[in-house]
């Protein structure tokens, strides 16, 4: 449940014990708490004032009677509007003190309405308390109960019948508006709860997009710069001895860089789209830059659905292979809906899992694809796999 109390060290306020500060969860910000706030205030204030008018109508018998229930009135219509607004108890507190004073003086002059108020602006009271509203409730409901019975100390005749109006009636009031107190905050406290979820929900959202995009342009610049770094290394060995090659790997270099400045345009506009085709003629050229035998095998074309996810694969493979690995010799095989990289050259020692296969774990799952890796006797395999579809396994 939400907690409509910020915790705070309670003070006391006569008898009942309340928190220094109390605001319920704030519905003042956005169309949302804006709309519920309205809705707050059409069903509770309306009603409150219609009972109240009510009464008045049917139980004053005197000027002073009005006067009593018209203050009290306003007592309690003030502290529901500052409760529809999630800041009540500065206004409460006074409230309290003044609608007690009115059943006192009520009870007094024989006005048996006059409860009225104080049995509202109680029932909002208590709801917040962090603890001990059983006992706050049972604290409110016997004062109001004192003041009731002051009317038998003025009013001497059907004694029994006075304390029916005045105490009995006043104490059954209190305990059932303050229920009806306890169902409305729970009411709202939900609505709440499903408004921070939704919240978090965003939030969240937002995160994994951030974690997706950093990922994207992991992909994107890492391999780039690992091609780069070996074209320029091989460049510079055969700037010397076969010049022509070593300007055409520096035009390759060239022509590499300005194609990663249009992908990273492309995944700052979530255009980016990655082709199995282009990715293993890439992942070839750079194993074979850097002295790797590259056998590839087709058993059949690959599925267009789930082509970008394998050229991922193979895009991150290709990089990890770069990076950790002491490679011969790498065999890429290909089916309708999976890819498998094999290579030499893994290090004995080390994490079985990387963390870009790691990530792309997580991404083949949303999709009901399978990406497992192994590791023996120094080969490193790297195999995903999309499920067939429905209609093909009937």
């Amino acid at each position: 449940m939400v907690s409509l109390v910020v915790p705070a060290q309670p003070d006391t306020l006569g008898w009942v014990e309340v928190p220094t500060i109390a605001r319920r969860t704030s519905w003042t910000g956005g169309k949302v708490q804006e709309r519920l706030r309205r809705l707050n205030l059409i069903t509770t204030v309306p009603p409150l004032a219609l009972v109240g008018v009510l009464l008045l109508l049917l139980t004053a018998r005197s000027w002073w009677h009005v006067v009593l229930q018209v203050v009290g009135l306003v007592a309690a219509l003030a502290t529901a509007e500052r409760w529809t607004a999630g800041d009540y108890l500065r206004v409460a507190r006074p409230s309290l003190a003044v609608t007690a004073v009115v059943s006192l003086a009520g009870s007094l002059t024989d006005d048996t309405a006059a409860f009225f108020s104080l049995s509202v602006v109680g029932s909002y009271l208590i709801p917040p308390l962090p603890r001990h509203r059983l006992a706050a409730l049972a604290g409110l409901t016997v004062l109001i109960a004192a003041l009731g019975a002051a009317n038998v100390l003025v009013h001497d005749d059907r004694i029994g019948w006075r304390l029916f109006q005045f105490v009995a009636v006043p104490a059954v009031a209190m305990l059932v508006s303050t229920g009806f107190m306890f169902v409305s905050q729970r009411f709202f406290d939900l609505i709440a709860e499903l408004e921070q979820s939704r919240e978090r929900e965003a939030d969240l959202a937002v995160t994994r997009e951030r974690v997706r995009f950093a990922s994207d342009l992991h992909d994107i610049q890492g391999h780039t710069l690992h091609v780069v770094k070996l074209k320029v290394a091989l460049a510079e060995k055969l700037l010397d001895r076969e010049p022509e090659r070593a300007r055409e790997e520096l035009r390759e270099v060239h022509d590499l860089v300005g194609e990663t400045i249009v992908r990273t345009k492309e995944l700052a506009y979530a255009q980016r789209r990655l082709n199995l085709s282009a990715e293993l003629e890439n992942a070839k050229n750079l194993f074979e830059a850097a002295g790797i035998h590259v056998r590839v095998t087709r058993e059949s074309e690959v599925d267009a659905t789930a082509s970008e996810l394998l050229g991922q694969v193979l895009r991150e493979t290709t990089t990890n292979i770069l990076r950790h690995a002491e490679a011969r010799q790498v065999g890429i095989t290909l089916t309708r809906r999976g890819i498998t990289i094999v290579n030499d050259g893994a290090p004995e020692t080390g994490p079985l899992e990387l963390g870009g296969l790691a990530v792309l774990r997580q991404r083949l799952a949303e999709h009901g694809a399978e990406l497992e890796v192994s590791h023996a006797g120094g080969r490193f395999r790297t195999a995903a796999a999309f499920p067939a579809p429905k209609e093909a396994r009937r």
